[in-house]
């Protein structure tokens, strides 16, 4: 394998492949506890949201953007805890590998319906505040930043 300038050599570790998925799964399950503070922290906002006196001066555009956000945000956290579940429901069962490979696919699926629900977010506030247009053009803004931190990042650097 031939390196690039600037390229560092691959680090090659000493472990046996249930050492590899005990570390592979904790540091999956340390990723997704900082993910579940943001979906919390978006969860509080739109229950509080629904309890303003100005809830119902929403338009019906607004109210369902509103119920669509929420749902995704629910859905978020119920995939982004799937890991934790399927750990404790499969521990010492000896398929921990499969344990690992389950959650990075629930994580990956996860952090898609945070995105949607953290842009459906914004749509919600800033048509509110700022009006439907500006609304629309911001959220295609977080929607392709979110693209490409999340998606076309990872997928540029793993093409490297």
């Amino acid at each position: 394998m031939q390196m690039q300038p600037g390229q560092s050599p691959p680090m090659m570790r000493h472990e046996t492949p249930e050492e590899r998925a005990d570390r592979n799964l904790v540091e999956l399950l340390q990723e997704l506890r900082v993910v579940q503070t943001g979906v919390q922290i978006v969860f509080a906002f739109l229950l509080g949201v629904a309890f303003t006196s100005r809830f119902p001066q929403l338009s019906d555009f607004q109210r369902g953007t509103y119920v669509v956000t929420l749902l995704l945000t629910v859905v978020s956290a119920a995939v982004l805890a799937t890991p934790v579940a399927l750990h404790r429901g499969l521990f010492h069962r000896g398929v921990k590998p499969r344990i690992v490979a389950l959650s990075t696919r629930f994580a990956q699926i996860g952090l898609v319906f945070l995105a949607l629900a953290l842009n459906g977010a914004v749509l919600l506030l800033l048509d509110v505040v700022l009006g439907l247009s500006a609304a629309i053009a911001t959220t295609v803004v977080t929607t392709a930043m979110f693209a490409a931190l999340w998606l076309l990042l990872p997928w540029a650097l793993r093409r490297r």
